[in-house]
Order: structure tokens, then sequence, then C-alpha cells
């Protein structure tokens, strides 16, 4: 699903909401949860998951083609952490869920 067919099917499940009311209510839920992110912030969505933000140290790689080593940056990369009752959902014969039991 890409972020126009969200909008649609909100504004569907909304009849009283129209299309661009429901674009800019998931605009805005995106652009709070990159913006809290940016800041360093985790954003729990019960049931859904969690977002943050996890340091991925400065290192040294290789290059495959030459076999020469690579200095690679420190950088800060998104991480989502899925919730039990999304795992659930996903896996409805699994037994216990991510963190405990069912």
């Amino acid at each position: 699903m890409i972020k126009s067919e969200l909008v649609q099917n909100i504004a569907n499940r909304n009849p009283h909401l129209f299309q661009r009311d429901a674009g800019h209510i998931v605009k805005t839920v995106l652009d709070e949860i990159s913006a809290a992110l940016a800041e360093g912030k985790r954003v729990e969505l019960r049931g859904f998951g969690a977002f943050s933000v996890k340091n991925r140290p400065a290192r040294l790689a290789r290059n495959p083609r030459k076999n020469t080593p690579v200095p690679v940056e420190e950088k800060w990369v998104p991480f989502f952490k899925i919730g039990k009752n999304l795992y659930d959902r996903l896996n409805p014969e699994a037994k216990p869920g991510p963190g405990g039991k069912k």
C-alpha cells in the first residue's frame, strides 16, 4: 500500500471527511513521527509497534571489486519493532509473540 492508497482508504471509511482532509491527517501523523525520530525520541503505537533510531558506528568496510578498505561514516538509522497484536495478526498459528506468551 502506498500513501495515496492509505489516504483513499481513510476517506472511504470516513465519508464525513474530504479526501484532502484525510491526506492532511496522514501527512500530519507521518510528519510528527519523522520529527520525533529526528529528535532521537521513540514513537510507540500500541498494538502496532515502536519506531526508534539506532546508531551505526563508523567502521571500515571493504570494496568487493578491489578488495580495498573503505571508511564508512557513523550514521543513525530508523528501526521498527513490531507490536504483539500485529505479530499475532500476521502469525495466527504461531506460538508466543515477541516478548511474551500467548
